[in-house]
């Protein structure tokens, strides 16, 4: 176990931007903790409303980094949450890859042209009735940022070395309404960032870091 944790501490140091599309693209899908499933499972597919994210990494010189914003805090749900850039499907939008791209741009300004998506991982079901598609993408490093304030308070990045640190992310679990259910968190300066981000999170880094 310690030369496991050390072998994938290693990986997470010298990731590239080849590396981790390579590990993403080569390694079979991996589905949500078993716990999440549960607690939704009771819900109609049919009255779910679909929705997508961006995770967006960025080459830096230190190492790549991970993009998230933080939701404005007079919002009505989930305020001041950490969160990745995304939203609801729209009947304009040519599919929830677009959706994503287009929230993007629409919350944080970045334009499309600057964003290469090359991975998608499986819908998440949400206790708030939507199922949500992330993508996985690489943002230029030279993107500029214009916040749309009645959406989004903060924009910032998470080195990767952190985000897909499985030692790094901590989880409790309680019950409600007789169904176990586990959140997952992750700490990084004065962020937190937990809920869906988390569980999706978590699935990223059994998805990409799975050997170690």
């Amino acid at each position: 176990m310690v030369f496991s944790n050390i072998k994938g501490a290693n990986v997470l140091s010298e990731l590239n931007k080849s590396h981790l599309i390579q590990q993403f693209q080569m390694h079979q899908t991996v589905d949500y903790h078993q716990e999440a499933i549960k607690r939704v499972s009771h819900l109609n597919q049919s009255n779910l409303r679909k929705a997508s994210v961006l995770i967006g990494f960025v080459e830096r010189k230190h190492g790549i980094n991970v993009l998230f914003t933080r939701r404005a805090k007079h919002l009505k749900h989930h305020p001041g949450q950490v969160s990745f850039p995304g939203g609801k499907f729209e009947p304009t939008d040519l599919d929830l890859s677009h959706t994503a791209l287009r929230e993007t741009f629409e919350e944080v300004g970045i334009e499309q042209d600057k964003i290469e998506i090359f991975g998608q991982m499986p819908e998440l079901v949400t206790i708030s009735r939507f199922t949500v598609t992330p993508y996985l993408a690489f943002i230029s490093s030279d993107y500029q940022t214009q916040i749309d304030t009645n959406e989004v308070d903060e924009v910032f990045e998470v080195p990767a070395s952190v985000v897909l640190d499985k030692e790094k992310l901590h989880s409790q679990q309680f019950r409600v309404n007789n169904f176990s259910h586990r959140v997952f968190g992750l700490s990084y300066n004065s962020h937190f960032i937990w809920g869906m981000t988390a569980q999706i999170i978590q699935a990223m880094q059994n998805h990409i870091m799975h050997q170690y």
